[in-house]
C-alpha cells in the first residue's frame, strides 16, 4: 500500500472503455478521487466498485478549472494528477513510494507519457518525449484555468525532477475519438475569448501549416498511417477552432 500522504486525482467523462484498466493499477493508492462532469455510460458505477476511490459528480468548468476542483476534493496535499486513460508504471509506483518519504512542497515530479494509439506506440507526430508535471504538492502549486490544454503552474522556486518510470497513456481506442475531440476542443477553445479571430483565408493556411508541422517537421512520416491520421486530426483542430468564430446565432 502506498503511504499515507498522496491522492490520485482523474476527472471523467464517458469512460468507461478505459477506467476499469486506470482504477486495477491504482489499488495500492489510499485514496483516488474521481470527478465525473455528466458521464452517460458505466463510468460512475465502475468507480464505485472501488473501496480506494471517492467518486464526486458536477459540472465541468473547462479543462484547467475542473481539475483544480478535483484537487480540492481530495484528503491529501500530495497531488498524482491522472487522467481515465492513464496507468502509472510499476517502476513509477515504486518511485512514488520513496518520493512521498523524503519530498518538500516545493518538489515538483515530472513523468514521461507514453502515448499509444490502437495498441501501438507512437514516437514522432508531436506525441513523443512527452514530459508532463504531475505530481505537485497542492499547497504550493495547481492547475491553471486554461479551458483546454491546462498545465500546473510553476515558479522558480519549484524544483522540477524527472521520475523514473512512465505514465501508459491509451490515447486513442477507436479513430471516432479524434472527431469527438476534434468537435468538444475545438468549440471549448473558439468559446474561451482568448483566440484571436482569423479571415477564412489565413485559418486555412494555418490548418495546412498545422499539417505539414506534424507531419514533417515533428517526423510523423515515421509512424505510418498513424502519424498520418495525426497530422490531418491537428489540422482539422486549428481549422475548426478559429472557424466556430463564424458561427453566429
Amino acid at each position: 500500500m502506498m503511504p499515507i500522504g498522496m491522492s490520485v486525482v482523474i476527472i471523467t467523462r464517458n469512460a468507461a472503455s478505459t477506467l476499469v484498466s486506470t482504477l486495477d493499477a491504482l489499488s495500492e493508492f489510499g485514496e483516488v478521487v474521481i470527478y465525473d462532469n455528466g458521464s452517460i455510460d458505466e463510468t460512475p458505477s465502475i468507480a464505485a466498485r472501488y473501496p480506494n476511490v471517492s467518486l464526486h459528480q458536477g459540472e465541468f468548468f473547462g479543462f484547467g478549472l475542473t481539475k483544480r476542483h478535483a484537487v480540492s476534493l481530495a484528503k491529501n496535499d500530495w497531488i498524482l494528477s491522472l487522467d481515465a486513460d492513464e496507468v502509472p508504471s510499476k517502476r513509477l509506483t515504486t518511485e512514488l513510494r520513496q518520493w512521498i518519504a523524503s519530498a518538500r512542497s516545493c518538489d515538483i515530479g515530472n513523468v514521461l507519457r507514453e502515448n499509444s494509439m490502437l495498441g501501438r506506440p507512437v514516437r514522432h507526430s508531436g506525441w513523443g518525449n512527452d514530459w508532463l508535471v504531475r505530481l505537485f504538492n497542492r499547497r504550493d502549486y495547481n492547475f491553471n484555468d486554461a479551458m483546454v490544454h491546462e498545465s500546473v503552474e510553476i515558479d522558480h522556486k519549484a524544483n522540477i525532477i524527472q521520475l523514473p518510470g512512465c505514465i501508459e497513456h491509451a490515447a486513442v481506442t477507436d479513430l471516432s475519438q479524434f472527431l469527438e475531440k476534434i468537435n468538444r476542443y475545438s468549440t471549448l477553445r473558439s468559446n474561451s475569448g482568448k483566440l484571436k479571430k482569423y479571415s477564412p483565408g489565413v485559418i486555412f493556411l494555418k490548418s495546412i501549416f498545422a499539417f505539414i508541422r506534424t507531419y514533417f517537421f515533428q517526423l510523423g512520416v515515421l509512424d505510418g498511417w498513424r502519424g498520418l491520421v495525426i497530422a490531418v486530426a491537428n489540422a482539422n483542430g486549428v481549422f475548426w477552432k478559429y472557424i466556430k468564430f463564424y458561427n453566429v446565432k
